[in-house]
């Protein structure tokens, strides 16, 4: 029973990542809108970024995982 709970928190880390990688494409481009010289550094930080809140999301899942079948 404490395993599903676990899971559950976890799934939720990986609901929050969704979330945050929303946040951080919309300001990405609000940043391209207000000043299109910028575009190239802000594609690069918006991918990098990205990228950083996936791993997050993916070691979320990890978790979840490993709490439904392992604990």
């Amino acid at each position: 029973m404490t395993n599903a709970f676990a899971a559950a928190i976890a799934v939720l880390g990986g609901a929050a990542c969704a979330i945050g990688e929303s946040r951080i494409v919309s300001h990405a481009l609000d940043g391209m809108a207000r000043n299109p010289e910028m575009y190239s550094k802000l594609r690069s930080s918006m991918i990098l970024g990205c990228a950083l809140d996936e791993t997050t999301g993916i070691y979320a899942l990890l978790m979840a995982i490993l709490c439904l079948f392992v604990g």
